[in-house]
């Protein structure tokens, strides 16, 4: 595959919608080919699984039914849309991916980060981007920001800041484990100063 897959991860209110169309339009201006695409979702069957599980009350799904939802979306996502996109040459920008599984159920839930990774493998294989960037942020400013927002996918965001806090710390142990991988963008700052930092850590 000859094309660039670029992800961005980070805790609820992180700023990566508004960043991800700043990159895409960067690309866009350069007349880079470029798919912007998210997760859970990227297709109807995705897009059905999403709906599944970001609505609802916090305890609605079991920790491992959860996971293995995360991941048949993740196929879908990947089988229809990242693999073809990135056999064009194409740029992929992605809002989550594997790591937000990692972290969230894997880490914050207590399922093992191994378990999260097995079971990629055993569907995906090794699948991943060539660069993640994470939107790091202070989970109660990041809350009050996704709260701020509307629509009803807030099952995730009502899981309290004792779980999003274990969220911020696995994000930033991902980048430890993996610095190549992962670059840590400061969230806190100016969508502008976010920006330029991003446009560095990708190379533009």
């Amino acid at each position: 595959m000859s094309g660039r897959f670029i992800t961005l991860e980070g805790g609820e209110g992180s700023g990566k919608t508004t960043q991800i169309q700043l990159l895409h339009a960067v690309y866009k201006e350069a007349g880079h080919a470029c798919v912007v695409t998210r997760e859970p979702g990227g297709g109807a069957g995705a897009d059905a699984i999403r709906q599944l599980l970001l609505t609802g009350v916090e305890d609605k799904w079991h920790k491992v039914s959860e996971t293995l939802l995360f991941q048949a979306a993740r196929v879908e996502h990947v089988e229809h849309v990242i693999k073809p996109a990135l056999h064009r040459g194409d740029t992929v920008l992605c809002d989550r991916f594997l790591d937000s599984t990692i972290v969230y159920q894997g880490i914050s839930k207590g399922l093992g980060a191994d378990y999260v990774r097995a079971l990629h493998q055993l569907t995906l294989g090794n699948v991943q981007p060539d660069v993640t960037l994470i939107l790091d942020i202070d989970p109660a400013v990041g809350l009050t920001r996704a709260k701020a927002r509307a629509g009803d996918e807030t099952r995730f965001e009502n899981m309290g800041t004792g779980f999003h806090s274990q969220v911020r710390e696995g994000f930033l142990s991902l980048a430890r484990i993996e610095p190549e991988r992962c670059k840590v963008i400061d969230a806190s700052q100016s969508a502008e100063e976010v920006h330029k930092a991003i446009r560095k850590a990708v190379g533009l």
